[in-house]
Formats: C-alpha cells, sequence, structure tokens
C-alpha cells in the first residue's frame, strides 16, 4: 500500500511539472518567431531638393514616414540616419537624429544648421548641392529594421568657421590619439573679441605629419595643406624637421605659418649678465619651457626666443603673470610692460605657453648640488634589500643589465653591500618622460647625499650611468616592437607593452606566411633558433625571422627576455 501511494505521488508531481512547462512555453514567444517590418517613407523624396538659408539656420527639414509593425505588438521607435549618397547599411552615419517623444513619433525636423554641419564634416563643400542618402531605421527590442530614400541638399553659402581648433597627426605630441589632441589658443582682435586666428606651441617630428581638426572626435572639418595653404580634408602638413614651434593658423586667410623655437630665454635685471645675458629655459612637453636659474637681482625681464629681441613676451599689464608676444599686443588690444621680479635666490622659472593662458611661475628651488666624493663601491637597493652591484670606472658607476624595477618599491643607493655605508638619492623619479613611448627612453637626473629614497612613474627595466664627478645618474629603457611583413617596406610595427620583471606582451592581427621579428630599433634584433615554433627561444642579432603562423587571427604574443636582452623566450598564442 505505502509502494503504492509512492507510486501515484511520484506520477502527480511529474503532471504537474508538464503542466507548468507547457503553460511557461506558450507564454513564451521566441525572439525570432516575430517580425518587424519597415516604415514606409513619405517625406522627403528621390525629387527633393533643399537650399539651406544660412540667414535662417534653425529653419527644419522635416522626415515623416508611416509605422513599421512588431508582429508580436512589442514598441517601436525611430531613428534618422544621413549619410553619403551610396550607403547601404548606415553603419557610420554623418549624422542621427531620434524622433521625437522618446523616439516613438513618425516624424523629426532637422536644422538647417545641423544638416549643413555634417554636410561639412563630411566634405561637402559650402554653398554645393550635396546628393545624399538617408534611412529611417525602426528598432523594437534587438530587432531593427530601415526604409532609405534619398534627396539632395545644398550647402549653406559660407563655409563654417569652428570656434576651436586642435592639432592630432603623427608629428605630434599627442601620438596620433585624436581623442587627446592638443588645444590652439584662439587670439583676440584690437576690440578684445575673439579673431579667427589659432595658434599652438608644441613640439613636432620631422618626416611626420599633422593636421587641425575641428573636433576631437570624427566627424569634425578637418585642415590639411601645404606651403602655408590650408585645405579643407586636405593631405596631412609634412613636419619639415625635428623640433618646438609656434604653429599659426587664420582661418580668414585659410594660411598656416610656423616659427621653430630653438629656445626662450629670460633677459633681464634679474639674470646674470642683466639685458646682455641670457638664461635658456628647457622644454618639457605640452607646450611648457622650464630651467632653474638663479635669480642675482630684483628687476624687470622678459622672455626671449632664439635670442632674437623680434620674439619678447611681457606681461600683460594688470594681470598677474599673463603673457602676450610684444608683436601681438596691439593687435590683440592690450597693453604689455616688462615682468617685474623682487625675488632673488635659486628658482626653478617656468614658461607655461599651453592653450588656456600664456603664463609665467617662479618656484623657489631649494635643490642643492654639492660635489659628492666618489666611493669604492655602490649598490643598488629594493625595499630595504640589495638587488645590484654597480661596475666602476673612474668617477663612473654603471650596469650592463636592464634591472627589473616597479613603481610600487622603494630604493636607494648605497656605498656598502649591507646598506651601512653612505647614502645617495635623486631629485625625481625613474622612468618618467615625455615620450614615454620612444625607442630608447633615457633621461638624466640630480645624484643626491641622502637617506632619501626614490621611486619609478612606471614599471621598467633600467640600465644606469651613474657619474658621482657632475654629479648625475642616467637611465636608459628600451620599448619593443612586433615587426610583422611579408615585403619589408610594407612591414607593421606594434609597439609592446612592458610588464614586470622585462616582459613585453601585445595582442595583435597577424597574417599567415608572413615574418616576424622582436625589434627595438635599432639596437635590438631578437630572432629565434626555431623559427617555425609558435613559442622558443630569441636571440639577439643572430636569430632567423620567426616564420610560425599558419592562420590569419589575433594573437597574444609574449616575449621574457634576459637582464642583458641578449636572449628570451616568445610565445604566440592565437
Amino acid at each position: 500500500m505505502k509502494k503504492k501511494y509512492i507510486q501515484l505521488l511520484t506520477l502527480c508531481f511529474a503532471a504537474f511539472i508538464t503542466m507548468v512547462s507547457c503553460e511557461t512555453e506558450e507564454n513564451l514567444q521566441p525572439e525570432g518567431e516575430w517580425t518587424l517590418s519597415a516604415p514606409i517613407i513619405i517625406a522627403p523624396t528621390a525629387t527633393t531638393s533643399i537650399i539651406l538659408d544660412e540667414t535662417t539656420p534653425n529653419e527644419t527639414i522635416t522626415f515623416s514616414w508611416e509605422s513599421a509593425e512588431s508582429s508580436a505588438g512589442y514598441a517601436v521607435t525611430y531613428e534618422v540616419l544621413i549619410d553619403t549618397l551610396g550607403t547601404t547599411d548606415f553603419s557610420t552615419p554623418i549624422l542621427t537624429t531620434a524622433s521625437s517623444n522618446n523616439g516613438t513619433e513618425n516624424s523629426v525636423s532637422i536644422t538647417y544648421e545641423a544638416i549643413n554641419e555634417a554636410l561639412a564634416f563630411a566634405g561637402y563643400p559650402a554653398n554645393s548641392e550635396a546628393n545624399v542618402a538617408f534611412a529611417v531605421k525602426a528598432n523594437s527590442l534587438s530587432k531593427s529594421n530601415t526604409a532609405a530614400g534619398s534627396m539632395k541638399v545644398v550647402r549653406f553659402e559660407n563655409e563654417i568657421i569652428p570656434t576651436r581648433l586642435y592639432i592630432s597627426g603623427t608629428a605630434t605630441e599627442n601620438n596620433n590619439n585624436l581623442a587627446e589632441a592638443i588645444l590652439m589658443r584662439r587670439l583676440t582682435d584690437e576690440n578684445g573679441l575673439n579673431a579667427n586666428i589659432h595658434e599652438v606651441y608644441t613640439s613636432l617630428i620631422g618626416g611626420e605629419t599633422y593636421k587641425f581638426y575641428s573636433e576631437r572626435s570624427l566627424p569634425a572639418l578637418v585642415y590639411g595643406g601645404s606651403e602655408g595653404n590650408l585645405e579643407v580634408f586636405g593631405d596631412g602638413i609634412v613636419a619639415e624637421d625635428d623640433g618646438q614651434y609656434r604653429i599659426r593658423i587664420n582661418l580668414d586667410t585659410n594660411t598656416y605659418e610656423l616659427f621653430q623655437i630653438s629656445y626662450w630665454g629670460m633677459v633681464g635685471t634679474p639674470v646674470s649678465g642683466g639685458w646682455g645675458g641670457d638664461e635658456p629655459l628647457y622644454y618639457q612637453g605640452n607646450g611648457i619651457w622650464q630651467a632653474s636659474i638663479d635669480l642675482e637681482n630684483t628687476g624687470g625681464f622678459v622672455f626671449r626666443a632664439n635670442g632674437d629681441w623680434g620674439y619678447l613676451l611681457k606681461r600683460v599689464v594688470g594681470t598677474p603673470n599673463t603673457l602676450v608676444l610684444e608683436n601681438d599686443a596691439t593687435t590683440q588690444g592690450v597693453t604689455i610692460e616688462d615682468i617685474p621680479n623682487d625675488q632673488t635666490g635659486l628658482y626653478i622659472v617656468t614658461l607655461d605657453l599651453s592653450a588656456e593662458n600664456y603664463n609665467y611661475s617662479f618656484e623657489e628651488d631649494n635643490t642643492v648640488i654639492e660635489p659628492i666624493a666618489t666611493p669604492s663601491q655602490l649598490f643598488l637597493f629594493e625595499n630595504g634589500t640589495m638587488i645590484q652591484e654597480f661596475s666602476k670606472d673612474g668617477d663612473v658607476f654603471s650596469t650592463t643589465d636592464f634591472i627589473p624595477m616597479q613603481a610600487s618599491n622603494t630604493y636607494t643607493l648605497n656605498s656598502a653591500m649591507d646598506g651601512s655605508g653612505i647614502s645617495y638619492s635623486v631629485n625625481g623619479n625613474l622612468a618618467q618622460s615625455i615620450n614615454p613611448d620612444g625607442d630608447s627612453v633615457s633621461d638624466t637626473l640630480t645624484l643626491l647625499e641622502n637617506n632619501n629614497t626614490f621611486t619609478l612613474d612606471n614599471d621598467r627595466a633600467l640600465r644606469f650611468n651613474i657619474d658621482f664627478s657632475v654629479p648625475q645618474l642616467s637611465w636608459t629603457y628600451y620599448n619593443f616592437k612586433l615587426f610583422h611583413w611579408q615585403i619589408w617596406d610594407d612591414r607593421v610595427e606594434s609597439q609592446m607593452t612592458y610588464s614586470h620583471p622585462n616582459t613585453f606582451s601585445i595582442t595583435v592581427n597577424l597574417t599567415a606566411g608572413y615574418d616576424s621579428k622582436f625589434i627595438s630599433p635599432w639596437d635590438f634584433d631578437l630572432g629565434s633558433d626555431n623559427p617555425s615554433a609558435l613559442t622558443g627561444n630569441l636571440i639577439n642579432g643572430g636569430g632567423s625571422n620567426l616564420l610560425n603562423i599558419s592562420t590569419d587571427g589575433s594573437y597574444i604574443v609574449t616575449i621574457s627576455l634576459a637582464n642583458d636582452y641578449q636572449s628570451g623566450t616568445y610565445e604566440f598564442v592565437q
């Protein structure tokens, strides 16, 4: 009896589960089993031709359509996409606008100004007819459907003149990252109103190119050019030589000019030699020059470019530290004066010519550089533990190896292996550079005799040269690139990312049948003794090109190097 009762209970439970399962399946309609129709465009039509009148920029073009239908009755929203004629997928439109009421309405009105700007950013010239495609896109849950049309639009008579400009390119300090493009300073006219003249003080790499952008993203107005003439959507401007420049562009005349700055100098009563002297400042990056200068006297001074009295920066009267070029003061509607100074002593003088406000500042320099006696030995300590003994040659200690070091640790130098000797430090962080992605990166810091610790700006493996006669500490690190090529001149050079200790990696698309090598141009050239393998050993200067990619795809590539960078291992993982 008990057995029959259990069987009956089991059957009832199974029936209940089946009933619930069936009811659930009936209430859930798989997403793929319903459809979304396309909207039907009412206006504009293919015969529509619209002349945008710049005197009425807020007038609108109305796009309207009949509703799309979800067979399951789900809500539908809409957006209008405008793109170049011939577009079929509208995946990268030049303008996207949702209809009103959270996208549920069957029409949207777009202003003449918005359409004109989008067409300008897409490269259509002013006062010309543009044949453009548009689509009404219906969206419901994860489904979408579009209806496409076309129309003719005549742009505003006059070209857009942007109010802000940025510089970007392979020649510039932003590493060709448009999102970090360098803002240019917009100058004023004699009435103090904004002029259509923009300038920037920056560094350029010779042989590379740059352009000017109205936005830090695309679409945008883009200016290239050559020989001093700007061209909308023209080729990149080629920088002739490495160096620092003032670049000035005039959007009224569509011209640009460059003035190379070898150095800015501080000239006047406070410095050695007075108005006949010239204390140079050194470029730090991002439009900033700086130097530690002994101010011997109080009194006025100016900043002078290249020792040329025709290029003087003076203070704007009534401001604490705002600067303007003497030659520009009248055209910018300001009055200027020699820069006053009431300080004496050693000061860090900073000249800031970044876009927001040209200015200067003084900061007392408490760094005291005394002659340092050369010890007989020198050791590097990490968090109190000795990790490296340096080789000695006269007053100079050095390493041939690259010592893996970390920003999270602290370091000291000491003349004794157990740390009981004389301690030394430096006046800044190691591995800090305005060009951290260079092939070979180095800097020199002042060596100090004290018990202070120092650290790194980021994890790196450093090679040292420490000269007690100066006294200075110089460090160097290398970046490695994965070279990948079929034809050498068409090679792709992909920079790898460093991680501790002495490891470099990258995720990159590779092509079957192409050669590869790990190179830091041109001091290190790492190949393999087994070039067809996905893992193996690396040899500097003697290894063969790797020919180990049999399938196109994305690969995680890693190399781990010995501290002398003469050998190591590699791994490719698809």
